[in-house]
């Protein structure tokens, strides 16, 4: 039987797993491709789709959230919950998390209505964090989502979009910094609609929507096809079926 052991600190908590069975979960990787991906952002629409999906294929998503209220959803999807403030936490501290983990996605952002102050601690400053803690923790893969068109933000403008557009561009230049195998993804409008499973995307495409439901199941395929390494791309709804999508970038 697995055995864990529960660690708190520093306002956060996770399981974890005891050496003998680390060894083990690494060998059981090795040998069916499961994986461990860590998710900032555990409890945002695109994060709790992504989540079941990778679950319901044998994978271990760790979905990282602020609030331990959420827990329930996260258990609901197949996800193990870890509770973390990412614009409080160290890098050590998501360095702990990220701990044997094969990949890590960052699917965090201050949401609507937010401040602007907020937009830059969530939407740029968490993203740099779990980059810096990636590094540190020797995780090689590294997902971003990002948004579309963000490069084209007005750099004098107060306004909050501009400011959220600026925050995310940012972020996604510090990533592409790294010496990581990472993965920047930009979608479109974001909608509710039961994906299609069909997607376009490139470097740039027009501006257009996408349910999250193909934006997550986008994600999961290039977490298990190892498709768009040290790639950015936009997406939006298309007529290409997902894998050939990400196999012509």
């Amino acid at each position: 039987m697995r055995r864990v052991t529960s660690v708190r600190n520093s306002g956060y908590s996770i399981d974890t797993v005891s050496p003998p069975e680390a060894l083990a979960a690494a060998a059981i990787t090795a040998l069916t491709g499961a994986m461990r991906v860590v998710i900032a952002g555990g409890h945002g629409k695109i994060a709790l789709i992504l989540e079941r999906l990778l679950a319901e294929t044998g994978h271990e998503p760790v979905a990282i959230i602020r609030n331990p209220d959420q827990r329930a959803d996260i258990d609901a999807t197949g996800a193990v919950a870890v509770v973390l403030d990412l614009e409080h936490a160290s890098v050590d501290e998501v360095g702990q998390v990220l701990k044997n983990a094969d990949a890590a996605v960052f699917a965090a952002g201050a949401g609507p209505g937010s401040t602007a102050e907020r937009k830059f601690t969530v939407d740029r400053d968490a993203a740099i964090l779990l980059a810096d803690a990636a590094e540190a923790a020797g995780v090689p893969r590294l997902v971003v989502v990002s948004a579309i068109a963000t490069d084209e933000f007005d750099p004098e403008s107060d306004d909050v979009f501009q400011l959220y557009l600026r925050a995310k561009s940012e972020a996604d230049a510090s990533v592409r910094g790294r010496d990581l195998d990472w993965t920047i993804v930009r979608p479109g409008g974001l909608t509710n609609e039961p994906g299609t499973g069909r997607v376009r995307a490139a470097t740039t495409v027009p501006r257009a929507s996408i349910p999250r439901a193909d934006v997550a199941a986008t994600i999961a395929a290039l977490l298990t096809s190892g498709a768009g390494s040290r790639t950015q791309f936009e997406l939006v709804s298309g007529d290409d079926p997902i894998d050939e999508a990400l196999a012509s970038l």
